[in-house]
């Protein structure tokens, strides 16, 4: 088959067979794209929040009818069991309606108290943005980098994974239905080197990126030579702290439930689990009967109880790896941690006994991996949490409320909850510290990041 990495590529990962290639834009192409997005934005930009509403409205409404085909179409492309292709379906439709219905508050003139003269802070659009999205939730990711930027007035190029060729398309079909006009979304098939020449080009006004560190790191470096502003949400070791449970059963099934959502494959899962010793030894066990209970699954026709394929052979090779140099480093594995068949399926696994410090502690293991530390005190699992290069998300579980509150407020990370492993919702700002980037999306914040806020005086 030779070395599919760089060309764009519908590859299942169930058998890891590609069914679909496609080219790279050229850069003819990708000027004509740029082109058209920069010649939109004219008068886009003059548009009401009504009318780009509408717009936003009916972008969801096709979302919601198109859902089965959309749904199979990133269940083939990275292995996302069926059922929870569909309920990302449903986030987006949330992500489009909000901004729908908000956008003109969010987006209001605010008046300044000043005398000698009337101040207003207006949030006008910047321009032509470049998203970068991954592969790990299709259109969810692409929903909340777009709801808000076009709603705000921008238009927007998506350079999506590798990986994910037809849905990324499919959103721009569905923006071509919904009326958008020429420019205001555009898929664009780029490599990249032709990312760091959009950033470089004066009509590129942001750049926003969901990906790994190292992926940040660059995009940063390109956007801070050119003074682009950007949005980076680059991953995390979030902690999840159980300071007691009245039943450790239900506890280590929330906590498992939270570990394998998208097989393990979220930002924000709970890579560090963080328990008391008192309910330790009864946790660890629970969570491998847990493990061991669940069956290799076909994304396509979901069951309960079972894991399903990573998103490629080469995502579930490297995982597969950092297990084994977390074991060489001295972590326990109790179970799992196998790759089975010819595609990207991989046993999910049970780790305890990370040395804390090494480098595998510090790594993101993205897949059904449950890490497991034993911790003694209330101040050690702070410190625990807190020993980390990232800070996405991350929860509390206690049955006394003002104790987690406690913990939970001297945690360093963007998202922080109690008794509850994550809160969804399009009005929930999302985000994080430290090496996982900065920036908001969703919620109030996510209209805010790419306008200039103006300040506007009138003298009297």
């Amino acid at each position: 088959m030779g070395d599919m990495s760089d060309a764009y590529r519908v590859q299942n990962p169930v058998n890891n067979k590609v069914i679909e290639s496609f080219d790279f834009i050229t850069d003819e192409q990708l000027d004509k794209a740029l082109a058209d997005a920069d010649e939109a934005f004219r008068s886009w930009r003059e548009t009401s929040y009504e009318q780009r509403g509408e717009l936003l409205r009916t972008v969801a409404s096709l979302f919601d009818a198109n859902r089965d085909r959309l749904a199979s179409i990133i269940t083939e492309e990275m292995g996302k069991p069926l059922n929870q292709s569909n309920s990302e379906i449903d986030d987006v439709v949330d992500i489009f309606t909000y901004y729908a219905d908000h956008g003109a508050e969010l987006g209001a003139d605010e008046p300044i108290e000043h005398e000698g003269g009337t101040a207003v802070l207006r949030r006008v659009p910047l321009g032509v943005l470049v998203g970068v999205m991954p592969w790990n939730f299709p259109y969810y990711q692409v929903a909340r980098f777009a709801g808000p930027n076009i709603m705000a007035g921008n238009t927007v190029l998506l350079k999506h994974a590798e990986i994910c060729p037809r849905s990324s398309q499919a959103i721009q079909d569905i923006f071509e239905e919904a009326g958008a006009p020429t420019g205001v979304f555009t898929n664009i098939y780029a490599d990249h080197d032709q990312i760091s020449t959009l950033i470089a080009d004066k009509r590129v006004q942001g750049v926003s990126l969901t990906g790994s560190e190292r992926a940040g790191r660059a995009v940063a470096a390109t956007a801070g030579e050119n003074l682009k502003k950007a949005v980076l949400e680059l991953g995390g070791t979030d902690a999840y702290i159980v300071l007691d449970a009245e039943d450790i059963d239900e506890a280590a099934q929330t906590a498992w439930k939270k570990r394998i959502a998208n097989t393990g494959q979220a930002c924000t899962s709970n890579k560090r689990i963080i328990v008391m010793d008192d309910i330790y030894d009864d946790f660890v066990a629970a969570m491998v009967r847990i493990a061991e209970s669940f069956t290799e699954g076909d994304p396509a026709n979901p069951g309960k109880g079972e894991y399903y394929p990573l998103s490629s052979r080469g995502a579930a090779e490297k995982l597969h790896e950092q297990v084994q140099d977390a074991v060489k480093a001295g972590a326990t594995l109790h179970t799992g941690g196998e790759l089975t068949g010819e595609g990207a399926y991989f046993t999910p696994a049970v780790l305890t006994d990370v040395p804390v410090g090494s480098e595998s502690y510090y790594e993101e293991f993205f897949g059904p991996v449950a890490e497991i530390y034993k911790v003694s005190s209330d101040d050690e699992a702070i410190e625990l949490a807190n020993d980390s290069n990232y800070g996405l998300g991350g929860a509390v579980f206690s049955s006394d409320v003002e104790r987690a509150r406690r913990v939970a407020n001297r945690v360093e990370t963007g998202m922080i909850h109690i008794n509850i492993p994550q809160a969804g919702g399009a009005e929930l700002p999302f985000g994080g510290v430290k090496n996982s980037g900065f920036g908001r999306e969703l919620g109030p914040l996510g209209m805010d990041e790419f306008v200039n806020k103006q300040r506007f005086y009138v003298a009297e």
